[in-house]
């Protein structure tokens, strides 16, 4: 075969210049122009020496050669002879090839940049940033929260990186959020297992990163994939704290040693249970809960009091005009919810405080709002006693579900499984407080539910089909409501229900069944993940909460603590709280069970405004029993 010719080499470098892009066209542009505007000149100088002279000799020449290369137009008032009126007829014939291929290159370029940034992968330049790894259904709600979460900071930025059109997502979060405030958010295509396109979204000035669970088979290894990824990235002087849930406990230990000691990962379906299983016992806790864990209403925040310092912890209670002190974490890293009433507040610790927002905390004059010491009652202690629990459907969670009832109820107490399918009890292990039984039924069957007798119960928890998709799930449980609420009218109201949903916009559709609580555990994981994305420390207090040997939350008879109909107001519920240990953090109204959004749930009230409860309501305590 011949060898490359001196041509062939200057078309392969002509044609490697070429296929640089949009610069480079510009420069071969320029060139062609600068050579026009010369050659003219030059021409001109030769061939038509008098009009050179008079246009300014070649310098002159150079110059309106350039004006109608640029400008076709300005030949219109030319005159002279015909050989310079051809000189500036070729120039001006040549601008025009000249302008419009120049016009065409910028248009070509400009939109190829646009194209390129609707893609999705330049780098983002941002600091203090929380970073969200992946695409699901809960992005909506992160967004939704951190957006609110962020009203009062001048100015906030949240950057997604997943493996999806830009556009897209825009489009998505728009619809589903609506404006975004001051807050803005910043999407990214790319994928969050590579190292590469991780810097697309500048993880390492970022404040937070938040991995969440795509919605595929086996996400939890997708986020453990993710964590690695992160892990193997060279963090040039800190990282930022990571969080992130995985949905089977088997694999909590997995994704904490592929995440580090600077990520934080919860196990969503521990949660998911213990939620339903203290839901069970005291309906409104997952409304409670919600309202704890979003931004639009009360949260929890750790803050400094030096003015507390030397002050015991039950007269703290008293010592906030705007807030509620639920407890406090130590300087090693301790959370103390709800310590004896006793224990002294040092100056190194911070008192975890139940606000509407940080900036609306405000301590006390120094004199605390009297209480009413009329309308304090004394509770009568009560034995716990044996219940009977009906528990409709069977899913992955059920065993968890019926392992921690057991740590709850009182000795001699049955639960009956009802499902469409073979007896799952078998493989259960004995327990002890706790007799369980089967019955086979389909649970939107209304003569199977009636054959169960569930007026015999005090006590009725619908779990979620897994075998169907979450909106059909979802459609199953709200027909086995609708049985059953019609069921307990014709029986006077004899048993609570507590229902598992999938997707919280069922929820308010849910609501014409008069349940008394529904857990929506993906919303609620999902809020949870946003709180510790602002403060890793929370952690601890929600663990706590949920844990059964800790303080937990409970909802208790209003008669336990103010007189039924009484006179009062928060800071005398507060006292009350106090004499028994406990911290009164509101109230729920019987009347409001059911009315959206609080569902009766009023959480840290004005501690002055007048306040009278019956004897159906409930006191929000955070109590070790």
């Amino acid at each position: 075969m011949a060898g490359a010719t001196r041509r062939d080499r200057l078309r392969y470098w002509f044609d490697t210049t070429m296929s640089k892009g949009t610069p480079a066209l510009i420069g071969w542009l320029a060139l062609a122009s600068g050579a026009l505007v010369l050659v003219v000149a030059t021409a001109a100088v030769l061939l038509a020496p008098g009009d050179t002279r008079r246009n300014g000799h070649w310098p002159g020449m150079v110059w309106r050669s350039l004006l109608r290369t640029l400008d076709p137009g300005t030949m219109g008032g030319d005159s002279g002879t015909v050989p310079f009126l051809a000189l500036m007829l070729l120039s001006t014939i040549g601008g025009i090839f000249i302008v419009s291929s120049l016009i065409g290159v910028i248009t070509t370029g400009l939109e190829a940049k646009i194209g390129e940034l609707r893609k999705g992968r330049s780098r983002i330049v941002e600091h203090d940033h929380t970073v969200l790894l992946g695409w699901s259904e809960q992005v909506f709600t992160v967004v939704a929260e951190l957006v609110e979460a962020n009203q009062s900071e001048r100015r906030s930025c949240v950057a997604i990186l997943a493996d999806r059109d830009k556009v897209e997502m825009e489009d998505a979060l728009r619809a589903r959020v609506g404006e975004f405030g001051r807050t803005r958010i910043v999407c990214r295509t790319g994928n969050p297992l590579k190292v590469a396109d991780l810097e697309l979204v500048s993880p390492g000035t970022a404040r937070s990163i938040m991995v969440l669970s795509p919605e595929v088979p086996d996400s939890d290894t997708h986020v453990i994939k993710v964590l690695l990824s992160l892990g193997a990235r060279d963090w040039d002087v800190r990282r930022p704290h990571v969080v992130a849930a995985v949905h089977d406990s088997a694999n909590l230990p997995a994704a904490r040693l592929a995440g580090g000691p600077e990520t934080r990962v919860i196990d969503a379906d521990d949660i998911a249970i213990r939620l339903i299983v203290q839901s069970h016992r005291q309906s409104g806790l997952s409304q409670v809960c919600t309202d704890l864990l979003d931004f639009a209403g009360h949260e929890f925040y750790m803050r400094r009091e030096p003015a507390l310092a030397g002050m015991t912890f039950g007269a703290a209670l008293s010592a906030y005009d705007l807030g509620v002190p639920a407890g406090l974490r130590r300087g090693d890293g301790t959370v103390l919810l709800n310590p004896p009433g006793g224990t002294v507040i040092r100056a190194d610790d911070e008192v975890i405080v139940l606000a509407e927002d940080d900036l609306l905390i405000r301590l006390g004059g120094g004199t605390p709002p009297p209480f009413r010491e009329q309308a304090i009652t004394t509770a009568t202690p009560r034995e716990p006693e044996p219940a009977r629990t009906l528990l409709l459907g069977w899913n992955h969670r059920a065993p968890k579900i019926i392992d921690l009832l057991d740590d709850f109820v009182a000795a001699g107490s049955e639960l009956v499984v009802a499902a469409p399918r073979d007896d799952p009890t078998g493989a259960l292990p004995a327990f002890a407080n706790l007799k369980v039984g089967f019955s086979r039924a389909e649970p939107t069957d209304r003569p199977s539910l009636e054959a169960l007798d569930v007026g015999t119960y005090q006590h009725v928890i619908v779990l979620s089909d897994e075998g169907f998709d979450r909106e059909h799930a979802d459609a199953r449980t709200l027909v086995t409501l609708l049985h059953l609420r019609d069921m307990e009218d014709a029986l006077g109201d004899p048993f609570s229900i507590v229902s598992e949903i999938n997707d919280d916009a069922n929820r308010e559709v849910a609501q014409v069944t008069k349940a008394d609580d529904f857990v929506v555990s993906d919303k609620l994981i999902s809020l949870m993940l946003t709180q510790l994305s602002e403060n890793r420390h929370l952690y601890d207090v929600f663990a706590d909460l949920l844990d059964p040997a800790g303080s937990e939350i409970y909802l208790k008879p209003a008669g336990d603590y103010l007189v039924p109909g009484a006179a009062a107001d928060f800071a005398t519920l507060i006292e009350s709280a106090r004499r028994r240990g406990e911290v009164a953090l509101g109230y729920r109204l019987h009347a409001r069970f059911h009315e959206p959004p609080g569902y009766g749930v009023v959480l840290n009230p004005d501690k002055t405004a007048p306040l009278t409860l019956a004897a159906e309501d409930r006191v929000i305590v955070v109590a070790e029993n």
